[in-house]
C-alpha cells in the first residue's frame, strides 16, 4: 500500500469512539498505564548505581558494563519502531502483552547471565520488551480522547511516572548493598510478572479502526505518511531536543557529583530525586492546564523555562566556581519546563495523524531514544567534571527544541 493510499487523518480534536477491536472496556485506568510506562525507565535506572560493581564481578573495565545502558538506549529507539505500526493492525493489548512477555524472559536471562557479552545482550532485548509499555500507553490515550484531553492524561501519566526513575536508582544501591548486583535484575523479573497480570486484568483494547499494514512495505508507507506532515517531523524534532536536555544531564551529571565534587554514587540518586520530583510538577500543571490553554501555549511556556534555566546554567557555571548548588538549582527549573513541554509535545506528534497513533507513538519514541543516546556519548566526551560540558549541551538542546517548534507554522517549501 503506498503512501498515498494511507486514510486521511481527522482532525485534531475528533472525539473517540466505542473500541472496534476486542472486547469493549471502559477508559484505561491512568495508574496502569502509569505502571507500563514507567517499566522502561525504572528498569533503565535500577542498574546504573551497580555498574561498578557489574564491572568487578566481571572482572571488566566500567566502559564494559555502561554498554549495559548504551544498548538499553538503542534496544528502546528500535523496538519502539516495531510495536507502532504493528500495534496500528492488530490492537493495542496484543502487542502490549507481547512485549512485556520479551522483556519478562530478557529480565531472568540477564539475572543470570554468566557472561558480561550475554548481560548486554539481555538488556538490549529487555528494553525492546519494556518498551510496548511506553508506546501503547500514548497510543491508547490518543485513541480515546481529543488532542488537548491527550496531553493532559499524559501528563498525568508523566508525572506519575517519574517516581520509576527517581526510585529506581535508591532501590538499585539498596539492592546490590544486600543482595548483589543481579538482584537488581530479579527486581525486574518480578516486575515483569506482575505487569501482564494487571493487564490482563484491568486493560481493554483501545483501537478503533486496525489500519492495514500488509508487510514491511505497509509499514514503510505509515512512516511514509507521517514523515510527509511538516507538523509531525517539527513536533518529532521538539520532542527529541526537549529529551535531550535530560539525557545529557543524565550522562554528565554523576561525573560531576563524583569526580568534581568529591560525592558518593548514592549522592547522584539523591539528587537526580529532586530533579524528578521537579519534573513530576511540571507533568502535574501540564495536566491541569493543558486543556484549558492548548498544547501550543503549554508548550511554548515549557520551553521556554527550560530554555531560561539551561543559559542560566551555562552562564554561571562559565564564571562562578563549582557547586552543587550552582549546578543542581538551574536543573529543576530544567525539570519543571521539561514536565510542562514533554506532555504536549508528544500529543501534538501523535495527533498529526490519530488513525496511526501507534505508528507515530513508536517513532516519537525511537527519535526521543535515538538522540538521547547520541546526547549521552557528546556529553561523555565534553564533560571534565565541571559540568560546563553538560550545561552546553542542555542549553544547545534547548534551542532546538525552539527551534523546531518555530518551523510548526512554517510552511514547507515545495519543489
Amino acid at each position: 500500500m503506498s503512501p498515498r493510499d494511507m486514510p486521511q487523518p481527522p482532525t485534531d480534536e475528533t472525539p473517540a469512539r466505542a473500541p472496534l477491536l476486542g472486547k469493549p472496556s471502559s477508559l484505561p485506568p491512568i495508574w496502569l498505564l502509569t505502571l507500563l510506562t514507567g517499566a522502561g525507565p525504572f528498569t533503565m535506572q535500577i542498574l546504573i548505581p551497580v555498574l561498578p560493581a557489574v564491572a568487578g564481578h566481571f572482572t571488566v573495565p566500567y566502559a564494559s558494563a555502561q554498554m549495559t545502558l548504551t544498548v538499553y538506549l538503542i534496544g528502546i529507539a528500535l523496538g519502539q519502531l516495531i510495536y507502532g505500526p504493528l500495534s496500528d493492525r492488530f490492537g493495542r493489548r496484543p502487542l502490549l502483552l507481547a512485549g512485556l512477555g520479551v522483556y519478562l524472559l530478557a529480565s531472568i536471562a540477564a539475572a543470570l547471565a554468566p557472561t558480561i557479552g550475554l548481560l548486554v545482550v539481555a538488556r538490549a532485548i529487555q528494553a525492546a520488551g519494556a518498551c510496548a509499555g511506553m508506546v501503547m500507553t500514548r497510543a491508547m490515550i490518543r485513541d480515546v480522547f481529543p488532542r488537548d484531553q491527550a496531553a493532559s492524561k499524559i501528563g498525568f501519566v508523566m508525572m506519575g511516572m517519574t517516581v520509576a526513575p527517581m526510585m529506581a536508582p535508591l532501590v538499585g544501591a539498596e539492592l546490590q548493598s544486600l543482595f548483589g548486583w543481579r538482584s537488581t535484575m530479579l527486581a525486574c523479573v518480578a516486575f515483569g510478572v506482575l505487569l501482564p497480570a494487571l493487564v490482563l486484568r484491568y486493560l481493554g483494547e483501545t483501537l478503533r479502526e486496525p489500519q492495514p499494514l500488509p508487510g514491511l512495505a505497509g509499514i514503510g508507507g505509515a512512516y511514509a505518511a507521517l514523515f510527509r506532515q511538516h507538523a509531525f517531523r517539527c513536533y518529532s524534532v521538539v520532542t527529541a531536543c526537549s529529551s535531550g536536555v535530560f539525557f545529557a544531564f543524565m550522562a554528565g551529571a554523576p561525573k560531576v557529583l563524583v569526580e568534581g565534587l568529591g560525592h558518593t554514587p548514592r549522592a547522584y540518586a539523591i539528587a537526580f530525586m529532586s530533579t524528578s520530583i521537579s519534573f513530576a510538577l511540571g507533568s502535574y500543571l501540564a495536566g491541569k492546564l493543558s486543556v484549558r490553554l492548548g498544547v501550543r501555549r503549554m508548550l511554548h511556556t515549557g520551553l521556554v523555562v527550560t530554555t531560561l534555566a539551561t543559559g542560566i546554567s551555562l552562564l554561571t557555571l562559565a564564571t562562578l566556581p563549582l557547586s552543587l548548588v550552582l549546578f543542581f538549582a538551574p536543573i529543576m527549573l530544567v525539570g519543571l519546563g521539561n514536565g510542562i513541554s514533554q506532555p504536549n509535545s508528544m500529543a501534538a506528534a501523535i495527533s498529526v495523524q490519530p488513525k496511526l497513533a501507534g505508528t507515530a507513538s513508536g517513532v516519537v519514541g525511537a527519535t526521543q531514544m535515538a538522540f538521547g543516546a547520541l546526547m549521552t556519548m557528546l556529553t561523555g566526551v565534553l564533560e571534565t567534571g565541571t559540568g560546563f560540558g553538560t550545561a552546553l549541551v542542555m542549553a544547545a538542546c534547548a534551542v532546538g527544541a525552539h527551534f523546531g517548534l518555530a518551523m510548526v507554522d512554517r510552511k514547507p517549501a515545495r519543489t
